[in-house]
């Protein structure tokens, strides 16, 4: 017998879709509800890899955590990285099977990967007392609807009641709400159960009226009005706009343990993947990040890191257009804090050789590492454990582009000269005792009185984020109705709102 479901989407994208499934995944496993989060289609370039060696969304693999279970493949069974406007890599069931347009993808393969995805849907739903699935932008994107394979097309397949997400921060909810019904077909709308408010400030009776008239227009209640909350983002898909404001950042408000702050400058080199990487700084008191894209914002800076990236040549190309390569190298000769993860510690190399990604062949590097990189058609995904600092690091790796190391001192699967740090793997800085060690390092090279703090808890704080979107559930939702939506699907006999989806 299959286990309950609730498809959550949302009037827009970035309406708050995936930070409500985490909330709903959390709140129901604190019910003693096993549960499990599903996207069939994901779009991003902040990406994980399973214990299996499987890439999926991040997101997803944060809302695995707040149902506290292993992600896997099943969870996000197609995942697409952009590599450039107007082609994606495609990863199908956690492995990459090639590159493709968005024309080509949606003119006929997207609709081959229906079955693929409600078979991984309905596994998820013979083994789980519910399953939570996210939506992806917006379910009214009519021009979409014949391939769509991730909002009403799994909705309508599964037979999933579906909760549509506003956020009435950005205005003309109450039009979005109506508008994303209206443009439904009469069988997709007969599964629209009804609207959830995100990110309200203000008193809630003001908002009631319209409440209550968006029900007599469209026959649908709200089902909840959530609470503007700073610092409730989760590792979403993509965007500086979220990393920059994710709780992590916001939650350490404690003065710094040593006498002055540790300033961390990011690059925002293009196509810039897995950015989440540098939220585990963010979470130490007293270390304060930010995105660059001048060479002058690297002056004050007392770690500059240069992050993944899905275009290691292009964001290369980038660097040198804007002044930043030079930046970087000269911070590099006199020795000062430089750390490059995957794309960024490739792009630090002598030479990469690229038939792959950009197609470039042979391109010369910042040449500040002993490091030459050749593309491989294979993607290297593995979740490696090891020692650097003397302290204990796991990560997860990413990547078409093989390094050869050919000096320096070991440092994970890279190395370091003098100031400058590379690495492929991704994650390493959420490893408390190892991020401490390397911010120590950085703080001596920079000759800053800066200390981290010894109980900074990085699964701590993302456990304590977690449980606040659990808390918003339960505390704004109506939970009792919720769970009927879940478990017995969409209410009979919702009436139908013209003109519905053109023929």
């Amino acid at each position: 017998m299959s286990g309950g479901g609730l498809l959550v989407a949302g009037t827009t994208s970035d309406a708050g879709k995936s930070v409500v499934t985490a909330g709903i995944c959390r709140w129901l496993v604190r019910q003693g509800v096993k549960v499990a989060p599903f996207k069939a289609q994901n779009m991003s370039l902040n990406s994980f890899v399973t214990r299996e060696g499987a890439e999926i969304g991040r997101a997803q693999a944060m809302q695995a955590q707040g149902c506290r279970v292993e992600p896997t493949a099943l969870m996000n069974p197609v995942l697409l990285k952009p590599g450039g406007e107007r082609s994606s890599q495609v990863v199908l069931m956690g492995r990459p099977v090639g590159e493709m347009s968005a024309r080509g993808y949606h003119g006929g393969r997207q609709e081959s990967l229906l079955g693929t995805v409600l078979d991984c849907l309905e596994r998820l739903r013979s083994e789980y007392d519910a399953v939570i699935c996210e939506g992806a932008g917006s379910p009214a994107e009519i021009n979409l609807r014949r391939t769509d394979i991730v909002n009403m097309g799994v909705a309508r397949n599964a037979g999933l009641p579906v909760l549509v997400v506003g956020d009435i921060d950005r205005g003309g909810v109450f039009a979005s709400f109506f508008g994303t019904v209206a443009l439904l077909s009469p069988q997709d709308q007969e599964l629209v159960a009804g609207f959830l408010v995100n990110k309200f400030r203000g008193d809630v009776s003001l908002l009631e009226p319209g409440l209550e008239m968006l029900h007599g227009l469209t026959g649908r209640r709200t089902y909840g009005v959530l609470p503007f909350r700073h610092g409730l983002g989760i590792d979403e898909e993509d965007g500086l706009r979220v990393s920059l404001r994710g709780a992590v950042r916001e939650s350490a408000v404690a003065a710094p343990a040593g006498e002055e702050v540790l300033r961390v400058a990011v690059c925002a080199v293009p196509l810039m993947s897995n950015f989440t990487d540098v939220d585990a700084l963010a979470a130490e008191p007293g270390v304060v990040v930010r995105f660059v894209d001048r060479p002058d914002e690297l002056a004050d800076a007392d770690l500059v890191v240069v992050p993944g990236t899905r275009g290691t040549v292009k964001a290369l190309r980038w660097l040198r257009e804007r002044g930043l390569a030079d930046a970087l190298v000269r911070r590099a000769a006199e020795g000062r804090p430089l750390l490059g993860v995957c794309g960024g510690f490739q792009l630090l190399g002598e030479r990469i050789e690229d038939d792959v990604e950009s197609r470039a062949g042979r391109v010369d590097g910042l040449g500040v590492l002993p490091v030459r990189v050749r593309f491989a058609r294979e993607k290297t995904l593995a979740r490696p454990v090891g020692e650097a600092l003397g302290e204990r690091v796991e990560g997860y790796e990413i990547h078409h582009g093989v390094a050869e190391v050919l000096g320096g001192e070991a440092f994970l699967d890279g190395c370091r000269v003098g100031g400058t740090w590379g690495t492929h793997w991704h994650g390493a800085l959420e490893s408390d005792g190892f991020r401490r060690a390397f911010l120590r390092a950085v703080a001596d090279r920079a000759g800053r009185r800066f200390v981290p703090a010894p109980g900074t808890s990085f699964a701590a704080l993302r456990e304590e984020q977690l449980n606040r979107l659990g808390d918003l559930i339960e505390q704004h939702a109506d939970t009792d109705a919720l769970w009927r939506l879940i478990e017995s699907g969409a209410p009979r006999g919702l009436p139908f709102i013209p003109p519905g989806a053109p023929a």
